[in-house]
């Protein structure tokens, strides 16, 4: 038998592991971060299937029980791809990036393939379309004229979810959490939802200079203040169920919310060129934000990371985050001082609990920790590439708009033809009769096949 290790002889091995791993990834040079993103793009991407012969092209393997990932958080991997590219240069994933956005726009090209209807909800389309949004500012490569634009993907999601059927007399207006009628959820109106169609009208007013969509913009903010889903404090809460006009208000606070509005706000001061009331709804929010979502400067998803109880959608929050609040800058570049020295320190931190896996490289969630947790997955990673990345901001262009160099096509008539998946409608004396059976299966079949998104959607 050999004899066992001396506790000296275990901790100089820790040590020196430790050593070894902390040094996977470096951010010392604009150059070691690349290399960090790099390296960071190669793992994130290995979670990806649909490029392999007989797999469905731009999903993430899901929904439960099939795999861990929902539809929406695919379309939002495609944004941190981008904005890898964008920020760094390296163009190896394009060609799938491109294949995985086209391949889901669904038959109406708005974002509403029939095969994720039981699962769509307003924030799932709008991801996808914050996405393509993205694409269009990046100048990301145009697809073949043969196929749907990026801009007029944008297009298309904003005016399926300003269209009348997607809002009510409830709650005095609003989003619903989900789309078709039938789905879990669809009495929930969510901060979300509401997030997505600001943060898509704010891009779109920028991008095309169309007041139209900055009306809406500006329409969906006064209903969160008025409806206090946002309140004085710019406290951002999750939403509330439409039986009691949304005033049993869910409390919790996802950083999602937060950053997604704080986007959408920066473009509406851009839009405004400098508007005060925007400058100042940015800064309340943005202060709110650091003080809830960064203790130490350090991303933590206040939520559900103290007891480690984030769902597979909650564990790829923070890098929506970093990668929107490294964009604010451009597009509200007074927030600069206050962002990036939080976004630099976060990013430091999440590099430092990469040393899980036999790579010795795996990224866990909790970075406040100092070390790695145990916990993977695409979200994880995709969290870690976007703090990286989104450190060389300060090198990216400025998002473009039709003005100033924008080259994707748009459509303003993009999605007026689209048909919302078992919408509610008027019931006729013939739909009576079957109507109950019809109900029931669909919503047998939603509860089987699904859990839903988080716990803060009720």
């Amino acid at each position: 038998m050999k004899p066992l290790p001396t506790v000296r002889a275990v901790t100089a091995f820790l040590l020196t592991a430790h050593v070894a791993n902390a040094t996977v990834f470096k951010l010392d040079t604009d150059d070691d971060i690349r290399e960090s993103a790099r390296t960071l793009a190669f793992d994130l991407m290995s979670y990806y299937r649909g490029n392999e012969t007989g797999q469905t092209p731009g999903i993430l393997p899901g929904p439960p029980p099939a795999g861990d990932y929902y539809w929406w958080e695919a379309g939002a991997m495609w944004g941190a791809m981008i904005d890898y590219w964008q920020f760094t240069g390296d163009d190896t994933y394009n060609d799938v990036v491109m294949e995985a956005m086209l391949f889901q726009v669904g038959e109406g090209e708005d974002y509403m393939p029939r095969n994720v209807t039981l699962s769509l909800g307003n924030d799932d389309q709008g991801f996808w379309g914050m996405s393509a949004m993205l694409a269009a500012e990046a100048n990301f490569p145009n697809p073949p004229e043969d196929k749907p634009q990026w801009l007029a993907l944008a297009q298309a999601v904003f005016t399926t979810q300003v269209a009348p059927e997607r809002h009510d007399e409830t709650c005095n207006g609003g989003l619903r959490w989900q789309i078709p009628f039938a789905n879990k959820g669809y009495n929930y109106k969510n901060s979300i939802s509401q997030g997505c169609l600001f943060n898509l009208g704010a891009r779109l007013a920028r991008y095309t200079g169309n007041k139209t969509y900055a009306d809406w913009a500006d329409r969906t903010w006064d209903w969160m203040i008025g409806v206090k889903y946002i309140d004085d404090n710019y406290n951002v809460y999750d939403g509330a169920h439409v039986e009691t006009n949304c005033t049993d208000i869910n409390r919790a606070q996802f950083s999602y919310n937060n950053a997604v509005f704080l986007l959408g706000a920066a473009y509406m001061y851009n839009y405004t060129e400098g508007s005060e009331i925007w400058k100042s709804r940015i800064e309340g929010l943005l202060n709110n934000t650091i003080n809830v979502f960064f203790p130490d400067s350090i991303a933590y998803e206040v939520a559900c990371e103290r007891i480690m109880s984030c769902t597979t959608d909650m564990l790829s929050f923070k890098g929506y985050v970093a990668r929107w609040l490294s964009t604010m800058t451009q597009v509200a570049p007074f927030t600069a001082e206050t962002i990036l020295p939080v976004l630099r320190k976060s990013a430091e931190a999440a590099v430092a609990q990469c040393t899980g896996g036999e790579s010795g490289r795996e990224c866990g969630f909790q970075w406040k920790s100092g070390s790695f947790d145990g916990s993977v997955g695409a979200g994880q990673t995709m969290n870690v590439l976007s703090a990286v990345s989104a450190l060389l901001i300060g090198q990216a262009k400025v998002p473009v708009t039709n003005e100033t160099g924008g080259t994707s096509k748009g459509d303003y008539s993009a999605g007026t033809n689209s048909h919302d998946p078992l919408v509610m409608r008027p019931v006729t004396a013939g739909d009576k009769a079957g109507a109950a059976i019809i109900t029931f299966i669909l919503l047998a079949s939603a509860a089987g096949m699904f859990s839903w998104m988080s716990l803060g959607d009720g």
